[in-house]
């Protein structure tokens, strides 16, 4: 996992903060844990999650979410789907877990024998 450099806008908010960030960053790029859960997110994914996209809660399904204003969060869903539909060669997919034990429960069946 690569570092980033600063995060100028926490440091400058919250230095403390920034510092705990910092150490967790530090942390985890000297160990390897191996709870499904605790997955080490890419830079990118990381960059993505930070973005305004956090901001939005989006219950629902693209085109048919219950609160208004979703468009944007509709089409990065349907892209993500488009994606998973191509990786796995299937008809169908969703991309909204629900909770971490079914995110868990993936990977150990992934990786167990049959």
């Amino acid at each position: 996992m690569s570092l980033p450099l600063t995060h100028p806008a926490l440091s400058a908010t919250d230095p403390e903060l920034a510092a705990l960030v910092g150490a967790e960053e530090q942390l985890q790029s000297e160990t390897l844990r191996l709870i499904p859960s605790e997955n080490y997110a890419s830079q990118a994914v990381l960059e993505a999650s930070g973005t305004v996209l956090q901001n939005k809660y989006s219950e629902g399904y693209p085109g048919r979410r219950y609160y208004e204003g979703q468009q944007n969060i509709d089409q990065v869903e349907s892209l993500a789907i488009a994606r998973a539909k191509a990786l796995f060669g299937v008809e169908h997919a969703n991309v909204q877990p629900y909770s971490g034990s079914p995110a868990n429960l993936a990977v150990y069946l992934a990786f167990a024998e049959p």
